[in-house]
């Protein structure tokens, strides 16, 4: 019987067959501390023994194969909620709880392997998950297994070793130019009629539109600065900082959306007056009856599915409306890099993937410019 292999620590095979490595721990007390670690091969026993003695070495707490996933999950999710913004943290929760735990919560973090992931991928296509959901699931369970690595929790990122599903890329939806102007033409008198305007004519995201404060915007310059975007998380509603940092940032307006919201905020001033003390001073552009923060459904079902209706448009997203204001600059040769900034993208290179749709009609016109250069027309 072999008690020690190169570099392995203390193994051995034990009477019922079943392999042991043993990690030293020091005195505590005057009585040596040790623990054991179990296995049915000297191979297994070798991995969770480097994996151990690593830990010792970094001062982390020893892996056992009595921690699972649900446990780990819980206390990593608490670990990385300080670095990320709360609408992502309760997206990362959700989908953990919701999505992850009750197929492999109550597997042993250490005995986790690559067809655990692969058999909760499946599982969740087949209850009707998108591949983007189950994409997202599998991103957020691939990071947290890679700091469970790191902690030397496990042996190995089994997340590397799965294929998340394939994701088709979504076929963006947009109006042409004179459907543009029969939606805005059917939102005439709305009650979110500068809105709409503000959607078509800035590419202004949903967040960004219901979080705009009258201080942000001065109608006598044409201007508006996106400062902040509302979300919800828990029931709370509240504007947090912008998507990112390009997503602050300052953009002009044109004289039909400036028009829009000097009628939008005389009624809305009319609304104030009449409800006094009930009105909620939040200085929002727009808001509910009573001055609050809009709700986002409400807003979709409520308000845009009828003016599209009423417009005689096709079904399509809120945000298509942004795709629609790029769509309909960068046809008509505005330079990307101006397009890119009033959508708050961090890089020029986004918008020309977002809307490679349009450059074949951005070549035909720089054709037509340089014939016209060389020959003089």
């Amino acid at each position: 019987m072999t008690r020690r292999g190169t570099n392995e620590g203390s193994i051995y095979k034990r009477i019922d067959g079943r392999w042991v490595g043993v990690v030293h721990l020091g005195y505590e007390g005057g009585h040596r501390r040790r623990k054991a670690i179990y296995g049915k091969t000297r191979q297994d026993v070798a991995r969770k023994l480097a994996t151990a003695l690593k830990a010792k070495q970094d001062g982390l707490p020893l892996p056992g194969d009595r921690e699972t996933c649900e446990s780990f999950l819980g206390q990593w999710l608490e670990s990385v909620r300080p670095s990320l913004r709360p609408r992502t943290w309760t997206r990362y929760e959700s989908l953990i709880r919701i999505h992850a735990l009750p197929s492999i919560g109550r597997v042993p973090l250490a005995k986790l392997a690559p067809a655990h992931l692969q058999k909760l991928y499946a599982s969740r296509l087949d209850a009707g998950q998108s591949p983007a959901s189950v994409r997202q699931l599998h991103a957020v369970l691939h990071r947290a297994l890679r700091q469970a690595f790191r902690w030397s929790l496990v042996a190995r990122n089994v997340g590397d070793m799965v294929t998340a599903p394939r994701v088709e890329r979504h076929q963006i939806k947009t109006l042409e130019q004179e459907q543009a102007r029969a939606l805005l033409e059917a939102a005439s008198g709305d009650r979110f009629e500068a809105l709409y305007v503000l959607a078509l004519s800035t590419g202004m995201r949903l967040g960004e539109l219901m979080a705009v404060r009258w201080a942000d915007v001065d109608l006598e310059l044409g201007s508006l600065y996106v400062r902040g975007t509302l979300i919800r998380t828990s029931g709370n509603v509240h504007i947090a900082e912008p998507k990112t940092a390009r997503s602050r940032r300052r953009i002009e307006l044109t004289a039909l959306a400036v028009d829009a919201l000097r009628r939008h905020r005389v009624v809305q001033n009319e609304e104030r007056l009449r409800l006094g003390n009930a009105w909620a001073n939040k200085d929002l552009a727009f808001s509910n009856e009573v001055g609050d923060f809009l709700s986002e459904t409400h807003l979709r079902r409520k308000s845009f599915a009828p003016l599209l209706r009423r417009a005689g448009l096709p079904h399509m997203r809120f945000h298509d409306l942004r795709h629609t204001a790029a769509t309909l600059l960068l046809a008509r040769g505005v330079h990307p890099k101006i397009v890119s900034e009033m959508l708050g993208h961090s890089s020029i290179a986004i918008t020309l993937d977002l809307y490679s749709h349009v450059t074949p009609t951005m070549q035909r016109e720089t054709a037509a410019v340089m014939d016209s250069v060389l020959s003089g027309a």
